[in-house]
This record gives structure tokens, sequence and C-alpha cells, in this order.
């Protein structure tokens, strides 16, 4: 199994190419080209990410003990049990995906997860202070499944290219960005990734058709708070929000794209993590079995490069706000 390039970014020559930037080796040391101060170290990695590229770890930067690696590795993926994934929501403390009679199960993973969500928001916090603090924290997963050959309807395919949009979790132009730890002991995890967000932007604005800017009339404004009051599904969802799930989907159903779009190939080996903002890199996954992964929506106000947050590419095609005022 080879293991993933390790250039720097910064030498990938393709127009709206993904880079990936290896941030730590396997003995936990920093690039040799990364500044020793946090705050100035944080805010090159921070523009690493915001340009589209991967941050790569050769090894997983906190412990997993081998007892929960066991208890992942022993899950059935053929359980009827089992979702495309089992979820962990940080702010309820609670695991879903997994059948209710499945308790114990449940109450061993709900460990496992909280342990690894507290882990990687800890990791995260010291590595980009800029994000820190500014985030929301978003669910964990596990993902216990081969993505070689499952079936999933279109939408839901994960091995075709597309940017994450988040149908019953609006972010209202917040950015994702999406911690992965491949926790299996013997396979790569294998990623395409394809034109990033603001190439492909253009092309998919004019398919879709972009999104007319958010009423502002009193009995608009009226409605949207009742709905969010009363929880109503698209209750906090923007123009944006709107814009981004049409674009995964299209981005699925788009043959010519799927096709003919320049990508690159990634293998991440066993205990590595990697991190990348999921809303501008086009990616698709098409092998490997047991993984790990936290998201975080990260504030648009916190980048340190806002003129490439999808939100602010988008708005300057559509020439009008695609947010919501809160």
């Amino acid at each position: 199994m080879s293991a993933p390039a390790t250039q720097p970014a910064e030498s990938q020559s393709s127009p709206g190419a993904t880079g990936l930037f290896s941030v730590q080796d396997a003995e936990g040391r920093f690039a040799p080209q990364l500044p020793d101060d946090a705050v100035e170290r944080g805010d090159r990695l921070c523009a690493q990410l915001e340009a589209g590229n991967i941050l790569f770890f050769a090894r997983t930067p906190f412990e997993i003990s081998p007892t929960e690696r066991e208890i992942l590795l022993g899950q059935k993926q053929t359980s009827a049990a089992y979702h495309k994934n089992v979820a962990y929501r940080p702010a309820e403390d609670r695991v879903t995906g997994l059948d209710k009679s499945e308790s114990a199960e449940a109450e061993q993973l709900r460990a496992i997860l909280r342990h690894y969500s507290h882990s990687a928001a800890k990791f995260l916090g010291e590595l980009l202070p800029a994000y820190a603090g500014n985030w929301k924290l978003d669910y964990a997963s596990y993902r216990p499944i081969e993505e070689r050959g499952r079936a999933a309807r279109l939408h839901a395919r994960n091995d075709l290219c597309h940017v994450d949009a988040f149908p019953t979790r609006p972010t209202n132009g917040d950015r994702i960005l999406r911690f992965f730890t491949n926790v299996n002991p013997a396979q790569n995890r294998v990623w395409l990734t394809a034109e990033r967000f603001e190439s492909v932007a253009p092309h998919f604005a004019q398919a879709i058709g972009l999104p007319a800017p958010q009423r502002v009339d009193p009995v608009s404004s009226a409605l949207r708070a009742l709905a969010r009051a009363l929880r109503l599904p698209g209750g906090n969802r923007s123009p944006y929000d709107t814009f981004m799930h049409r674009c995964h989907n299209a981005m699925k159903e788009d043959a010519k794209f799927q096709q003919r779009s320049h990508k690159q190939r990634w293998e991440f080996p066993p205990d590595s993590t990697w991190i990348v903002f999921t809303d501008c890199v086009s990616h698709a996954v098409l092998e490997g079995q047991h993984a790990l992964e936290q998201t975080f929506i990260v504030s648009r106000h916190a980048m340190v490069a806002p003129e490439r947050s999808p939100v602010v590419v988008l708005e300057k095609l559509a020439g009008h706000s695609l947010t919501a005022a809160r």
C-alpha cells in the first residue's frame, strides 16, 4: 500500500488543485519550514487550510488506547443496526446510529467518541489558535463500513466528488472543518480530490442558479423567527445554505464533472490524521474501513483569508449577501 504524497502544498501546480501539507512526522515533530511561535505557526496552517489544502499528520497527535481500538475494530459492519455511520452529538452527549437493542455497545461507543471529540478539540485549539473559541463543536462519527462497493443512493454516495453541506445543520456561511483519523491497523483510507470550490463555483452557479437575497421585510422576518422558535425545518436556512446543499447534490449528479475534472488520489495510512475544509475541497472516499471523524463549524469571521470562504466566492458572483440576519 502506498503512502500519501508528502510534498508541501505549495508545490502543487495544477490550478484549483488541492495540496497536502505534512504538519508532523511519525515522531510528532513539526515540519522544518514551520515557525516555532504557536500563533504564527497556527496562522500559517490556517492559511493552508483556507487555500483548500489538507493538513496531514503521519501519526495521530493524541492517544487512542489499544482497548478503544479493539472495541472499534470489533464492530460488525454487516449489522442491521448501523446506518451510514455512528454519530456522537457532543452537546447532548449521546450516540445515534445504533439500534435500541444495542445499549451496551452504544455506551462503549459513546465513551470512545466522547474521548475522541474532546481530544480533537483540545489539540486543534492549540494548533490553530485563530479558530479556537470561534467554532461550534459539531458531530463526531465512527465509520465502520468498508467504503469500496458500499451501496447507497446517489446523493449519499461517498465515492463521488462533492463539497459538504449539511441539510439539517445550516451554517449561514460559517465553515465546515473536519478532522479525520484512520484507525484501521492495516488498510489505507483512499480519497480523491477534484477542483476546489472557488474553481468550480462559476460553473455550478450557472447550472443551478444563484439564490435571491433573503427578504428582510417585517412579515418574512417574523415568519423566520417563528420557524426558528418552533425548530421547523429550514428555520435557520440562509440562501447560502440552500445553494450549497443543491451544489452538493448537483456535483454528484453531474457525470461530466465526475469523469472529466482533474483529480488527485490520496492514501492515508493506518493511525494517520488529516484535517480539511470540506466545504471548499471537492472530495470522495474510495476505499477504507474503520475511521473516526470530528466536525467543527468555524465562524467565517475567524478566517485568516476570508476572501477564500465559499460564501464570499458566491456573494461576489451573486452581487448580494447570501447570509441570513440573526
